[in-house]
């Protein structure tokens, strides 16, 4: 191709600048003089440097120009700015590509080698000065440069497109002063990311109540990062993505946050990665404690992890979303799989009743923290993540109300035929009663939401007792699922301990071990509020009529049949009274009160007002009829030994002995001296 001739003119003329090429290289160093280095054509002659000033223009008196990065960056910026116009202006010789005609015409002035020069400088103080920030202004000024120096490369570059030899060296050091400033960045935002963030400290004081799984984000400054440092962030990820270093940037966060998350996670929730395998294999109490530990960690990622690293990266990204969203997405979405696939783990492993509560506590956890959770993150990603926390949350769902079954089905197969001594409160109900009442007071609206979204219709017929009683007030279909489920329980439970009821010989006792175990279930509920709203003033109304009617049947099969002994009724013949017929009469009534006293006061009531009810309508019925039959009678005995024998019990020691009854300690009738 034919050589381009000096388009600088001869000081004899006069600057034709009706070109944009030429009003480029028609700029000055300041004093007045052109300099214009060529890139791409000319004659070169034996010049060292792919530069070469134009001596004719210099003046003999020509005085050194200082250069500084500000004066030449400001000459710097009006060569760039002037190339998109030259490159329009360019008309390519016929077959010869547009870049490439540009490029071979593109002549480049000698402040852009000073630029380069004192950019270098520059960039090795930044990497000599040490710790990053100590001054603002100076900092700010390397910015400015790197910035510049990368728009440089780019135009360049994307411009010169000659084989010469020359424009191979002038890019490849702008290419390697544009690297060793992307270097030096990574460097830094390497360093201010690992070294600048704090693990969240958190008040331990009440650790073991609620507070401290629910901390307020307000009084907790994670990740800890000062406005200064995410500035300074902000400034070098722009100045890395602008330069053609994206990856390296976002690759270097990623890095640097997802160890921070990871520590922070480590040693504050003390949640650490569990395979589904070894959850199947750990024993109740370990795993109990790791699903205290998970909830812990769910409430605190979407409290203070989450919410914090969704602000730092929305900070140092500002200019860029689509990068930071994919970088929280990254970074977060790997912890929420794995606390899901643990969740997953728990709701798959060995049901038992005693994981209830835990899973519920797992259930809440995703309820309460899934959309706060599923705000941050971009569309599709929280799409994604929504639908698969919901999942897990559906499945824990269902494992609750399984276990629900599990719990009908516990109470119909205990068969148990050995029967509470003294006719106590079973072991039986007062499981079931702490179980369904702690289920209501922590967990009624949730076992609520539970059963009215998560139960299946194909429930088995097994877990569904048989209704005795098919006059109840209450319309079933009008109830919420839980309360069915709640007064099912009841009605096997009650059915039950009917059952172990029979295994009293004694009916008494039997009527005993009902009404302590009416008694106790009757209090449990309604000691509750929560527990005797979902069940109803019908449902306490029936049991407390059922305690009624083993109280009168108690009596009737105890003191009744004592009281007939107290009848006056084949005492008198002939308008006589026939003392051996009433001397038996004595007799009798003595032995069955001392045996009915030897038998209950082995007896158990531990309910005290249960008790005191007992020995006042006991108390009621004997002791008036007693003392009016041996007011009546006692004078046709004999005094003296005679009467000792067969009046062996005062009232007041009827009384006493009464009070003797249901503490559970068999003791011997004393009479009164």
């Amino acid at each position: 191709m034919e050589s381009k001739t000096n388009p600088i003119p001869d000081n004899s003329q006069e600057a034709d600048f009706s070109s944009p090429r030429q009003a480029a290289t028609s700029s000055t160093d300041g004093t007045g003089s052109a300099h214009s280095p060529k890139l791409g054509g000319g004659d070169h002659g034996n010049n060292s440097g792919h530069f070469q000033e134009n001596s004719e223009q210099k003046p003999e008196d020509h005085q050194e120009v200082i250069h500084t990065l500000e004066s030449t960056s400001k000459e710097v910026d009006g060569f760039l700015n002037t190339l998109p116009s030259l490159k329009a202006s360019v008309k390519p010789e016929e077959g010869v590509d547009e870049d490439k005609s540009a490029s071979e015409t593109l002549e480049i002035p000698g402040y852009v080698e000073k630029f380069l020069d004192l950019v270098e400088e520059k960039i090795a103080k930044h990497e000599g000065k040490g710790k990053w920030g100590q001054d603002p202004k100076e900092d700010s000024c390397f910015f400015d440069a790197v910035n510049r120096i990368t728009r440089v490369s780019q135009s360049l570059t994307e411009l010169i497109k000659s084989d010469k030899s020359q424009d191979g060296v002038l890019i490849n050091r702008i290419s390697s002063i544009h690297q060793r400033a992307m270097s030096f960045l990574e460097d830094e935002f390497r360093t201010i990311l690992e070294e600048n963030w704090k693990v969240p400290e958190f008040d331990h004081k009440h650790e073991s109540g609620s507070d401290q799984q629910n901390p307020d984000p307000a009084n907790i400054n994670y990740p800890g990062f000062s406005d200064e440092i995410v500035s300074n962030l902000h400034q070098i990820a722009n100045s890395m993505i602008n330069g053609g270093h994206e990856f390296e940037c976002c690759e270097i966060y990623t890095i640097a946050r997802r160890t921070a998350i990871d520590e922070s996670l480590n040693k504050v929730s003390e949640f650490e990665k569990v395979s589904i395998d070894e959850i199947q294999k750990m024993h109740w109490e370990t795993l109990e404690k790791e699903i205290t530990v998970w909830c812990k960690t769910l409430k605190q990622c979407s409290l203070i992890f989450f919410s914090g690293e969704h602000k730092l990266v929305r900070s140092i990204f500002v200019d860029h979303p689509s990068i930071s969203d994919g970088l929280f997405s990254n970074l977060t979405r790997g912890v929420v799989i794995q606390l899901l696939n643990f969740a997953e783990g728990v709701a798959i492993s060995k049901r038992s009743i005693e994981k209830l509560f835990k899973i519920l506590d797992m259930y809440e956890a995703l309820r309460d923290n899934a959309t706060s959770i599923d705000s941050l993150f971009p569309e599709q990603c929280g799409n994604e993540l929504k639908s698969e926390m919901d999942t897990v949350r559906t499945r824990l769902g269902e494992e609750a109300i399984l276990i629900f079954s599990d719990l009908e089905m516990s109470i119909k197969n205990d068969h148990g035929k050995t029967p509470v001594p003294g006719g106590a409160v079973h072991p039986l109900t007062r499981y079931t009663l702490n179980y369904l009442r702690f289920s209501c007071d922590q967990y009624k609206d949730t076992l609520d939401q539970v059963f009215k979204q998560h139960a299946k219709s194909d429930r088995t017929e097994s877990t569904q007792p048989n209704q005795t009683d098919q006059t109840q007030d209450t319309d079933e279909s009008t109830q919420s699922p839980f309360t069915n489920q709640l007064i099912r329980v009841m009605d096997l439970l009650d059915s039950n301990l009917e059952s172990k009821s029979k295994l009293y010989k004694d009916i008494s006792l039997s009527c005993i071990f009902m009404m302590n175990n009416g008694r106790y279930i009757l209090q449990k509920v309604k000691g509750s509020s929560e527990a005797s709203q979902k069940l109803g003033e019908t449902w306490i109304r029936k049991t407390s009529s059922e305690l009624r009617n083993y109280h009168k049947t108690y009596q009737r099969e105890t003191w009744t049949k004592l009281l007939g002994c107290l009848t006056h009724e084949g005492l008198m013949d002939k308008g006589k009274i026939v003392k051996p017929h009433l001397k038996e009469r004595f007799k009798n009534f003595n032995s069955k009160f001392e045996e009915i006293h030897r038998a209950q006061s082995s007896w158990v009531v531990r309910d005290e007002q249960l008790k005191s009810e007992l020995r006042v309508s006991i108390s009621s019925v004997v002791i008036p009829a007693y003392r009016s039959f041996l007011g009546r009678f006692s004078q046709f005995l004999d005094t003296g030994r005679q009467t000792e024998k067969y009046i062996k019990f005062q009232p007041e020691d009827i009384e006493d002995a009464i009070d003797d009854l249901f503490e559970g300690n068999p003791t011997s009738m004393v009479k009164r001296k």
